[in-house]
């Protein structure tokens, strides 16, 4: 382990926050053009993304680490530490390239985030007149569904599919990262 690994580790990381942007802009854009049949597959690769992430940021903690000893700096050193106690050469400029780009992503992936909740949260679907009318029975006690049922049930489906993709999308803020890039340890 040394400040190659770290470098290789962070991007990664940066690989998969572009990624994650990527996954937002893509599930906005399939909600913007009408297509809410695939909210429920973008919201899932959205989820598949930031699980890949955690990984990602596990992997960095580890390498991290490992530099801070190996420079003789704290374990739980953050990024502009790193940068400040690197050893004379090329390892500053490294780290601090990946600082920026790291910083400049975290605020794409805010925006694009910020994007999407707006959108998902100002989505109209059309409810059915007889979305209210709910289950009855004959005289034999036989539950009678409204002839609308299918139509009920899919714009329930699609009310959870909406659910499903703005808990997610509230996922997408990666605060231990933040504070590893900029030394907020509140």
């Amino acid at each position: 382990m040394g400040a190659g690994d770290l470098s290789a580790a962070l991007w990664q990381e940066r690989r998969q926050l572009e990624l994650l942007i990527f996954r937002l802009e893509t599930q906005r854009l399939h909600v913007l053009a009408g297509n809410l049949r695939w909210l429920s597959f973008t919201a899932a690769e959205v989820d598949g993304v930031l699980e890949r992430l955690r990984f990602e940021a596990l992997a960095r903690g580890v390498e991290s680490a490992a530099v801070a000893a190996e420079w003789g700096l704290p374990a739980q050193a953050t990024l502009i530490e790193l940068v400040a106690g690197a050893p004379a050469g090329a390892w500053p400029e490294i780290l601090q390239d990946h600082l920026e780009g790291l910083r400049a992503l975290l605020e794409q992936l805010s925006d694009a985030a910020r994007a999407n909740e707006d959108t998902l949260r100002h989505l109209d679907f059309p409810v059915s007149a007889g979305a209210s009318t709910g289950p009855g029975s004959d005289a034999t006690g036989t539950v009678s569904l409204p002839a609308d049922t299918a139509q009920v049930l899919d714009q329930l489906t699609m009310a959870g599919n909406i659910e499903h993709a703005l808990a997610v999308t509230r996922r997408t803020p990666q605060p231990l990262l933040a504070r590893y890039l900029d030394g907020n340890r509140d």
